[in-house]
């Protein structure tokens, strides 16, 4: 849209003020050139906000719907604990493999486009793994719906972060909350199909041409235009929003402070350097030109040491968060029933616990990021869930448990959000791939958790391998460094 709404009181809280008009450039798909910033109204930009729900909403129920018809999958193919297991590996590892593809997906076809095709193929996998006949269906299954749901992660999330860009504030642990609701509504209804026995094909069938439909339907809504790229996206920003460093800026500062030199201090040393060499007047011109060559080429080995390490330890937050949610999902139920005895019921509380406590956590937690910054809400959520299930192991009981769990998904609730917006905005890489290279490696969480929760539960105890989740709260502490202390300013409302 390109008029302006008239100003009205009627705007829910998180719209923006109705006389206020967000501007975005984008690329010509022919010429490369810049086009005219595009007026989006308040109403517009809201319209995309909620198309951008809808898919995050879609992301999670989809998949969710088939968790709960695991155990009749596994009764009528008569697999065994351990080639059940590999056959579930599938979905990380298709995940791992195709991942790294979405960063050049997007750049050619938009994340707009690519979210949604990438939904509907992960829905065409959930069906084939659910009406698999033997186990290399169910596992080929698993590994496309794998590979176009970690498409579909970065796509949903780098058009998220498009939409934050307009709105000036973050916006994208809303996005997280609504699949958290997604995959706690598909939990149900794939519970609610297994209770009244629907049979397999018809369920999944009805959940994903339904939730496909929902992704169609919200690609309207989505922002036009290809991906704007780094040097539009700065051109566009406010001249008083110019002062706020972003999430890779305050990386490097930070990693600059431990010593090695960040992006202003490589710039910094990098200049000194070439003084130095060009000043000295008792120096031979081959050896002035020897060391100049030296001094330059030190800042930039230090750049892309800087540039890694960052990115290093993004993916460490990202993963720590992703191990805590696959410890909940995989062993809570198993650790409750099997070690404290509690009913089937009871079991299942402890999933729920840390799925209703990140959906709340990820509620409040734009808010909380807009006054603190990412870095201090991250280490008060690796804190979290230190404390609250290095209790709840040290002290075992099935409340103590339950509520464990619940920290630690209210612990967790922002860390992937908060590592793929800091990503996205790292310096010295290509428009998408620092968010494509983060959603790809967090990935390996879910991919080596269990078998690693496994191997210590079966040499000692699933007590003791749980203690993975507090080491992944602590791992958490020590590199939140690497986040924002500080984020723009919000529009006024």
């Amino acid at each position: 849209m390109t008029s302006e709404s008239p100003p009205s009181e009627s705007l829910p809280p998180k719209s923006v003020r109705a006389e206020t008009v967000h501007t975005e450039s984008v690329r010509t798909e022919t010429s490369g050139d810049a086009r005219p910033p595009a007026p989006l109204s308040p109403r517009r930009l809201a319209q995309a906000r909620f198309a951008v729900a809808i898919l995050f909403f879609t992301n999670g129920a989809i998949f969710a719907n088939l968790l709960p018809r695991y155990p009749e999958i596994v009764a009528d193919l008569e697999l065994s604990n351990a080639a059940f297991g590999v056959a579930v590996a599938a979905f990380p590892l298709g995940a791992l493999l195709a991942g790294l593809s979405a960063g050049m997906l997007i750049r050619r076809f938009r994340s707009s486009r690519v979210a949604v095709v990438a939904t509907i193929f992960t829905a065409v996998g959930i069906l084939v793994a659910g009406v698999a006949p033997a186990w290399i269906a169910l596992a080929g299954g698993l590994f496309l719906a794998g590979a176009m749901d970690s498409i579909t992660d970065v796509a949903q999330n780098s058009h998220g972060l498009r939409v934050q860009r307009l709105y000036r504030r973050s916006i994208l642990n809303s996005f997280h909350a609504i699949w958290s609701v997604g995959a706690v509504l598909g939990g149900v209804l794939g519970a609610a199909a297994a209770q009244f026995a629907l049979p397999l094909p018809v369920h999944l069938s009805i959940s994903g041409v339904v939730f496909s439909l929902m992704a169609m339907a919200a690609y309207r809504f989505l922002l036009a235009g290809p991906e704007p790229t780094e040097a539009l996206s700065q051109a566009t920003e406010d001249p008083a929003d110019q002062s706020a460093p972003t999430a890779a800026a305050t990386a490097t500062a930070g990693i600059a402070s431990s010593g090695i030199t960040g992006t202003a201090g490589i710039a910094s040393t990098s200049s000194a350097a070439s003084t130095s060499a060009t000043a000295g007047t008792t120096a031979t011109p081959d050896v002035a030109s020897t060391t100049g060559t030296a001094a330059l080429r030190r800042p930039r080995a230090l750049a892309v040491v800087a540039k890694y390490g960052v990115l290093l330890a993004l993916v460490v937050i990202a993963a720590s968060g992703a191990l805590v949610e696959d410890s909940g999902s995989s062993w809570s139920a198993i650790y409750l029933s099997g070690s404290l005895g509690a009913t089937a019921f009871v079991a299942g509380i402890g999933f729920i616990a840390l799925q209703g406590m990140q959906f709340i956590g990820r509620i409040f937690g734009d808010r909380l990021v807009d006054r603190f910054g990412q870095r201090a809400v991250a280490r008060a959520g690796g804190a979290i869930v230190f404390v609250g299930m290095g209790i709840a192991l040290a002290f075992p009981s099935v409340p103590a448990t339950v509520i464990g769990f619940g920290l630690a998904g209210l612990g967790v609730a922002t860390l992937i959000p908060a590592a793929m917006e800091a990503a996205d905005s790292l310096p010295g890489f290509r428009p998408g791939t620092g968010l494509t290279l983060v959603g790809w490696l967090l990935r390996v969480g879910f991919l080596v958790s269990p078998p690693i929760v496994g191997a210590i539960a079966d040499a000692t105890s699933l007590r003791t391998g749980l203690l993975i989740v507090p080491v992944a709260g602590l791992l958490v502490l020590l590199f939140a460094r690497v986040l924002t202390v500080r984020v723009p300013a919000a529009l006024p409302r």
